[in-house]
């Protein structure tokens, strides 16, 4: 029986191992990480880049200031928890993005929804996400809140900036939606003035002050390879504009037949110059790749396991920051 049950755990270990494994065509075995490896790697780049906060209901009018200078005003006599007014102890969860490293190790690039469905890239002048809770419980707000961001953080200000909410899908990707309601304080709920953007919020979650990068040339679809063995679930592909400090794209779809990702709205420029960006787990670490390109009708962008390199979160975020 003993002897039974030391051959069943072997056999249940090996087949555990060998479902993070494939086979190139030279008959190697190839270890890739599986999709919860990549999922907690970006879960650790979120936890690391959110800020907590704590206050008490009974104080009114609450101001929070994060790392960047971002000013967070809530009015804790707004807060509800199931209806009823909160009181005791808040806690506040606040993450800010405002560069390109940031978020593609979070997995939040600037992709919009156009009113036909598809997503194009935006320019951000920051992504933020803001969650109120008590005891664990998520808190809500039935009067807003308003932020108060620096503009000089995303280059000054742009008056074509407009609000956007983030809508994650059952991938755990982010794509981000146009708040339409004209809320208090200017169109989209946010305008510019002096160096600050003030922006005015609805609800807690994840939002974005942003604008459609407009660009007149001819536009197409690309397609991009990545080493064998990885996919969407446990690696991703993004597009890094040069010149755009803000701008990170993503290739959201893949086709399992091909072993491509694509960008199938046919939204990229012809003649655009950028740098795609091959991006996955390894030993809690980031694998990556990245090529210069300039974009051709139809093009396809492929990616050896030759070309990969390793580097922690920082490092990573330090060399697509780096990028043109």
């Amino acid at each position: 029986m003993r002897n039974f049950k030391h051959i069943l755990a072997t056999f249940l270990m090996s087949a555990l191992l060998l479902t993070s494994c494939s086979k190139n065509d030279d008959g190697d075995i190839l270890i890739r990480p599986t999709a919860e490896d990549f999922n907690n790697l970006k879960e650790a780049a979120l936890e690391n880049l959110t800020q907590t906060f704590q206050f008490n209901a009974d104080d009114g009018n609450v101001t929070l200031t994060s790392e960047k200078g971002v000013q967070i005003y809530i009015s804790s006599t707004c807060l509800t928890l199931n209806g009823n007014a909160v009181t005791g102890t808040v806690d506040v969860e606040f993450v800010e993005l405002f560069d390109k490293g940031s978020m593609l190790t979070t997995n939040k690039p600037t992709m919009g929804t156009l009113p036909n469905g598809d997503k194009a890239l935006l320019i951000s002048g920051g992504e933020f996400f803001v969650n109120a809770t008590q005891d664990g419980v998520a808190l809500e707000t039935n009067c807003g809140f308003q932020m108060q961001i620096p503009a000089d953080l995303t280059g000054g200000v742009d008056n074509d900036m407009i609000l956007w909410e983030g809508e994650i899908d059952e991938n755990g990707n982010l794509a981000w939606d146009e708040v339409r309601e004209d809320a208090a304080g200017g169109q989209g709920g946010v305008f510019g003035e002096g160096n600050q953007y003030y922006g005015f919020f609805q609800s807690f979650g994840w939002s974005n002050v942003d604008r459609f990068y407009n660009d007149p040339r001819p536009k197409t679809t690309i397609l991009v390879g990545v080493p064998e063995g990885y996919n969407n679930t446990n690696s991703s592909v993004f597009i890094s504009y040069d010149g755009e400090d803000t701008g990170l794209a993503n290739l959201d779809t893949y086709d399992a037949e091909t072993g491509l990702f694509s960008e199938h709205y046919g939204q990229i420029p012809i003649g655009l110059e950028c740098h795609i960006i091959f991006a996955t787990e390894d030993g809690d670490n980031w694998k990556y790749a990245i090529k210069a390109v300039t974009i051709t009708e139809n093009g396809v962008i492929t990616f050896t396991d030759g070309e990969t390199s390793v580097a922690t979160e920082a490092q990573l975020t330090t060399i697509i920051n780096g990028l043109p």
